[in-house]
Parts: structure tokens; C-alpha cells; sequence
């Protein structure tokens, strides 16, 4: 079974900086988009950002634009979400998920991401 493997969570002060990454466990399936979506306990999970493999746009909520970046790798199978200007607010677990060809998603087991004041 594929399985989506996140790295780059943890601990930082406001206004600093942390990278995530996210790759499959194994390459099986064509991959269309490549999102990151991050839930706070007692809230509905929410696209954070997005990555879409055949054109290479992008986008982005609203209260991420600007400071955060997602982008892939050359092989098109790991996708990373550079995180500037961190706040509280962006504290949150950091899911990945990658939807197939055949419209199929994958979840990543999320990763911590705390940010204090």
C-alpha cells in the first residue's frame, strides 16, 4: 500500500521559517495534484496550498499568500511547502495529500507545526 511520508514539521518562534516535505512511499500511480491542507484540533481541515502537476500552478488561501511557497521536486513526485513569516496562527498538523489520475487520494499522517509568540 502507498503510503505518503511528511517531513519538516516542529517548533519555531513567530516570524520564522520551516520547510515540509512530502513524497510517496513508492511511485504507482500518476500523480495530478499535490496539496497541503493543515486542521487545528476542533476545526474542519483546510487547503492550505496546492500544486498542480500538469500545468505547474498554484494556488493558495488567502492568509498563507505571500509567505508560504509550494513547489516540487524535478522528478514530480515530492512536494514541499516552504513557510516564511510564520505566526501562531499557523500552528496546526500539516496533512500532504496527492490525488491520482483516477481521481484517487492519498494522505500524508500530518506533521506538527507550532509556532509561538
Amino acid at each position: 500500500q502507498v503510503q505518503l511520508l511528511e517531513s519538516g514539521g516542529g517548533w519555531v518562534q513567530a516570524g520564522g521559517s520551516l520547510r515540509l516535505s512530502c513524497r510517496p512511499s513508492r511511485n504507482t500511480f500518476s500523480i495530478i495534484v499535490m496539496s497541503w491542507y493543515r486542521q487545528v484540533p476542533g476545526n474542519q481541515r483546510e487547503l492550505v496550498a496546492a500544486f498542480n502537476n500538469i500545468d505547474g500552478s498554484t494556488n493558495y488561501t488567502d492568509s498563507v499568500k505571500g509567505r508560504f511557497r509550494v513547489s516540487r521536486n524535478n522528478a514530480r513526485d515530492t512536494v514541499y511547502l516552504q513557510m516564511n513569516s510564520l505566526v501562531p496562527e499557523d500552528t496546526a498538523i500539516y496533512y500532504c495529500k496527492f490525488r491520482s489520475r483516477n481521481n484517487h487520494d492519498y494522505w500524508g499522517q500530518g506533521t506538527q507545526v507550532t509556532v509561538s509568540s
